[in-house]
This record gives structure tokens, C-alpha cells and sequence, in this order.
């Protein structure tokens, strides 16, 4: 039985649907991390889980009991958001054993839990600074390690690393999933990043419009994206749409593609993902003309930006791997071919 479940949640402001029918479940220890573009809801989810708002139809389900009827402060659940909200006047100890206190935990024991938290987020020995001294990183770290001291039945992290700079966003990316799983926490992770969420999670449901559009492990949503819009939001790769079929193939900007199309041809789109261009032709590859929009190196290889080029003058940038002795320069026009077996065809609903 899941640990945690949503059934048929619906909220609703102004008339306008923020949550649409969720239906979702976590397991006990599990890190479920929804994705989605701003106001799709995310929020939303996390504040009627923990209570801050009721919800308009539908229930959430902790350990098999409805949480409907507790309070907050009675449901177990910890909450993390992007501004860290820590207290200015207090110094990281007593930052960390806040939630300690109010619990009327014994000294003594608040000093050992505050201790180890502190080690468990790299913080060890920083008991006695000040949070104003602290990087934004370490900022965040505290406020990971407050949320985690009393040992919630959930923590819920909304946006944790979002007003971080890049190189500090990156440090904690390695070490959140390993926090998290070194606490045994059960967590439901909130973020608009798809590189955040596909680094930290255990499973990923991704939001359009207050529904959840599809929901699995990291591996399964990059391999099978269930429409274009989760292929689009993930950056798998450049989607191409379809105008037309024929018995064996699919008419687009780019030509003919021997690609199936299940369903109605013009609410489908063509995924080309970047191992699907190619510099070389092969058997079936079918040729399509492109220009060079840059040139990237990168520490495991090159790659290359292309724009391929329609028959009515659209275009489609993609990028696929440099092969060695192959660097054309930025605005030259290239013959690349497109590997049908790489190539997929996607809903857009």
C-alpha cells in the first residue's frame, strides 16, 4: 500500500481549476519529485497536503488515514521552501533545533539530534554561526537539516534550490539526493528544473494545467515520453510536426518520415532527438539539409547545433555528437541524415 496517496484532488480558485483530478502515490522512503511550468499546480499539491489549504474535492492519504480532519501542526509533514526562512536572531543550532524545541524535546537529546543533522547536511562544527555569515548554499543546507530534525512522516520541498547561483545549485544537486536517502525520508520535491528533478528523484510526475500528464521513474519518462509536451518540457530533443501519412510514412516540414503515427496525423508530433541526426548516411536514413549554428566542445566529445532546414523555409534546431575529424564551421550548409529507428512519433493531446 503506498505511503503516502492523493485521490481525485481538486482545488479551485475563482472558478479556475489549480488542481484537476490529482491522483498520485509515494512510497514509504521514496523521493517523488513534480515537475512542471510555473502555475501548474505544484504548490498547490504541496500546501493541501500539509494542511495550509482544503481542498474542493478529493482526499490525502497518509499510512492508509485521511489527513482531511488534522491540522498542520498534527500531520507529521516538514516543509523546505526556496528562501530558507531562517531566523536571523537565532545562530545555526538553534536554526536546526527550532522544531526541537517546540516539540519539548530534552536537551540533551536536541543536542545530539541538532549535532548529527548538522554532519548528516556537511554542516559538522557549525553549531555556533551565525546564519547571516552562512553562503546561500549553506544557508539552504540549514534549512534542509531543520526540516529533517524532527524526523517528519514527509518533508516537502518546494523550489529548495531555486535562489541559488549555478555553481552552488550544482554542489547541492550530488548531495540532496544522498541526504535525503541518508535520512530514510519520504519526500515530495517541487521544481520547474528538469535537471534538478530527473538528478534528485526515485520517481517523477510531471503537471500540465492542475493534471498530472505522466508519471514514472527518471529513466522511464526520457526513454518513453507519453505526449510532446513531456518530451518538450524534458529537452529531450527538437519535435517536428505532422502534416499528413501515407501508408508507411508521415509527411512533414522535413519530408517524408518512415515513422508510425498511432491516432489522427496533425495531433502528432516527430521526436528527433539528438542521437537521431546524423553526419553520415546509412541504410533508410533519410537526408535533410541543415546549416551549422555552432560548434560546442565538451569535455567527453563536440557537438554540433544545426538548424535543419523545411521545404517551406522552417526551421528546426537540433544537436547531435561531433564525430572526430568533423568540425564544420558556424553558417555552413550540411547534408545530415535523420536515423528512422531513432525517430518517434508523440501525441499532443
Amino acid at each position: 500500500m503506498p505511503f503516502l496517496e492523493w485521490r481525485g484532488l481538486v482545488k479551485r480558485y475563482a472558478g479556475h481549476p489549480a488542481l484537476d483530478g490529482v491522483t498520485l502515490s509515494l512510497e514509504r522512503g521514496g523521493v517523488l519529485v513534480v515537475l512542471g511550468p510555473s502555475g501548474c499546480g505544484k504548490t498547490t499539491l504541496l500546501r493541501l497536503t500539509a494542511g495550509l489549504e482544503t481542498p474542493d474535492a478529493g482526499i490525502v492519504l497518509l499510512d492508509g488515514a485521511d489527513l482531511g480532519p488534522l491540522p498542520p501542526e498534527r500531520r507529521g509533514i516538514g516543509l523546505v521552501f526556496q528562501d530558507y526562512v531562517l531566523f536571523p536572531h537565532l545562530d545555526v543550532a538553534g536554526n536546526v533545533g527550532f522544531g526541537l524545541r517546540m516539540a519539548r524535546w530534552p536537551r540533551s537529546r536536541m543536542v545530539d539530534r541538532v549535532r548529527s543533522m548538522l554532519a548528516l547536511v556537511g554542516l559538522a562544527g557549525y553549531e555556533r554561526r551565525r546564519v547571516q555569515s552562512l553562503s546561500g548554499g549553506e544557508q539552504q543546507r540549514v534549512a534542509l537539516a531543520r526540516g529533517l530534525a524532527p524526523g517528519p512522516r514527509v518533508l516537502m520541498l518546494d523550489e529548495p534550490l531555486g535562489a541559488l547561483d549555478a555553481s552552488l545549485r550544482t554542489g547541492l544537486l550530488d548531495e540532496v539526493p544522498r541526504i535525503l536517502h541518508a535520512a530514510g525520508a519520504t519526500t515530495v520535491y517541487v521544481t520547474h528544473d528538469q535537471e534538478e528533478a530527473l538528478a534528485v528523484a526515485d520517481r517523477v510526475a510531471v503537471m500540465r494545467s492542475g493534471r498530472i500528464v505522466q508519471a514514472g521513474r527518471p529513466t522511464d519518462l526520457v526513454e518513453r515520453p507519453a505526449d510532446a509536451f513531456v518530451a518538450g518540457f524534458l529537452r529531450l530533443g527538437t519535435l517536428v510536426p505532422v502534416s499528413g501519412r501515407t501508408a508507411s510514412e508521415v509527411v512533414t516540414p522535413l519530408g517524408r518520415l518512415p515513422v508510425h503515427v498511432a491516432g489522427r496525423p496533425e495531433n502528432s508530433m516527430i521526436l528527433v532527438r539528438p542521437e537521431a541526426v546524423r553526419l553520415r548516411s546509412g541504410p533508410a536514413f533519410v537526408p535533410v539539409r541543415a546549416r551549422v549554428v555552432s560548434v560546442q566542445a565538451g569535455a567527453y566529445g563536440g557537438r554540433l547545433r544545426l538548424a535543419l532546414e523545411g521545404a517551406g523555409g522552417e526551421r528546426y534546431d537540433v544537436r547531435c555528437l561531433l564525430e572526430p575529424g568533423r568540425s564544420p564551421p558556424a553558417g555552413r550548409l550540411l547534408r545530415v541524415w535523420l536515423d528512422p529507428r531513432r525517430l518517434r512519433s508523440l501525441p499532443t493531446r
